[in-house]
């Protein structure tokens, strides 16, 4: 039996995830092969992301790749990936969640005296969110791998600028900070992107292979994405969400903001754990009555300019 074929874009991060999969499977005996790919939100680091047009940007040559048969399964930071999958291809996966929060990295604690501060990030949502804490502030588009985005930090005159956390610790750079003169803070009440921290792994309909999935994560980015796909129906918006397990029961928190931030739609609701199935669509269809829509509209209308 051939090794399975692992397919992952080239950055860093990516290589990580492929990697680890690749351990999962091993444990399981099975042999495997990394195959990199390079992808289109890695081609263009200049526009922000809801610019280039493409839906599924760090996705859609892994897609290419597993339809034409060059791989056999694809690795993804599951936040990228598209709540509508190509057809004749599925979510079979996620491993364990790591830390599903954005992380503030900073050059001085100075920054918490200030009243106008320059923060870089290359996501809507956290500029809503910024923005709606921090109105006063100036954010900037930040885009690029895990390592580009730091240095440009550093090269910077900006006070900070918001990652992943997850994406931050396993790429080793948490150890790294205090040696380049940063900081870091955890922002917790920063609502995640739905699926934060989740690595997922797609593949077409009817691949068999070892189950490598965590129980609780595949709930969790369930509803997530279930959440997201009623509200977001294919279009970019600034959308949080968070479903955290405890024992038998499961807290979701979602929000959909304005791309200023000024205003925001939130929902949140605990409900046992075993009733997941169908509480995304339903807490998004809450946020459409409480007015959700007809924000969207507004941001898609603004993003169109």
């Amino acid at each position: 039996m051939r090794p399975v074929r692992i397919g992952t874009r080239k950055s860093p991060l990516a290589m990580w995830q492929a990697r680890l999969v690749a351990e999962k499977l091993s444990e399981k005996n099975v042999a495997t092969e990394i195959i990199p790919i390079t992808s289109e939100g890695d081609i263009n680091l200049q526009q922000p992301i809801y610019q280039l047009g493409i839906t599924g940007v760090f996705t859609r040559s892994l897609d290419i790749a597993l339809l034409n048969d060059q791989i056999d399964i694809a690795v993804h930071s599951l936040k990228d990936v598209p709540t509508l999958l190509p057809e004749g291809t599925e979510l079979i996966s996620c491993l364990e969640r790591g830390n599903p929060h954005d992380v503030l990295i900073y050059k001085s604690e100075t920054i918490f005296q200030k009243t106008k501060r320059i923060i870089g990030t290359g996501s809507l949502r956290r500029k809503s969110f910024w923005l709606n804490k921090f109105p006063s502030d100036e954010v900037e588009n930040l885009r690029g791998n895990v390592q580009l985005r730091l240095q440009k930090l550093i090269d910077s005159n900006w006070d900070g600028a918001v990652f992943a956390f997850a994406g931050i610790e396993r790429s080793g750079i948490l150890e790294e900070l205090n040696d380049r003169g940063l900081k870091h803070r955890t922002l917790e009440w920063m609502i995640p992107a739905p699926s934060q921290g989740i690595i997922g792994i797609t593949a077409k309909t009817g691949f068999e292979m070892p189950d490598i999935s965590d129980e609780n994560t595949m709930v969790t980015a369930w509803i997530e994405r279930q959440f997201l796909n009623i509200l977001e129906g294919g279009c970019t918006a600034p959308i949080g969400a968070f479903g955290k397990i405890s024992g038998d029961d499961l807290h979701f928190q979602g929000a959909v903001l304005s791309l200023d931030g000024k205003k925001i739609i939130s929902i949140q609701e605990s409900f046992p754990k075993n009733d997941f199935k169908n509480k995304g669509k339903e807490l998004a269809e809450n946020c459409l009555q409480m007015g959700a829509k007809e924000l969207i509209d507004e941001i898609q209308k603004e993003l169109r300019k």
